[in-house]
């Protein structure tokens, strides 16, 4: 058996959120998800449970659910298979409800290419490219014999 990522996530719109995650791509697993809980899967591999506040609590033990609208403990970031890719990503989720914006890495576009992607609770995906040719142009080295 491969191994599996199950991300937990606490929303306070089940509803709401399943439908964001479903226009993202995602696909609702039925037989993992009801009245508390949705199983939005991503790949083979990769899970999202998206978990009502009073369920997600259960799991807590002493600590408090994050206000990840105004407190970020992760940001979870997703390869994408093209910039294209990348861009349709972030304008769904935009049109969807979710905050959308590019951070100045440094980074070339042609190395990599990716948005910041905040979910309607506040959620950091990060939605990204990345070039496994990309070369950078090579300046001249002052130690390397000409």
């Amino acid at each position: 058996m491969n191994r599996q990522v199950f991300i937990n996530l606490p929303v306070s719109d089940l509803k709401r959120s399943t439908e964001f995650y479903e226009a993202l791509g995602f696909i609702k697993n039925d037989t993992f998800s009801g009245e508390q809980a949705s199983c939005m899967v991503w790949s083979d591999s990769i899970y999202v449970m998206l978990l009502t506040h009073e369920f997600y609590r259960g799991f807590l033990q002493d600590k408090t659910i994050a206000d990840t609208k105004t407190t970020s403990g992760v940001l979870l970031a997703l390869s994408l298979k093209s910039k294209e890719e990348v861009q349709a990503f972030a304008d769904t989720a935009k049109a969807n409800g979710g905050n959308v914006y590019q951070v100045d890495t440094g980074i070339s576009e042609d190395a990599m290419f990716g948005y910041e992607v905040q979910d309607p609770d506040g959620h950091n995906w990060e939605p990204m490219w990345m070039n496994p040719g990309y070369q950078p142009d090579q300046p001249d080295r002052p130690d390397q014999p000409e």
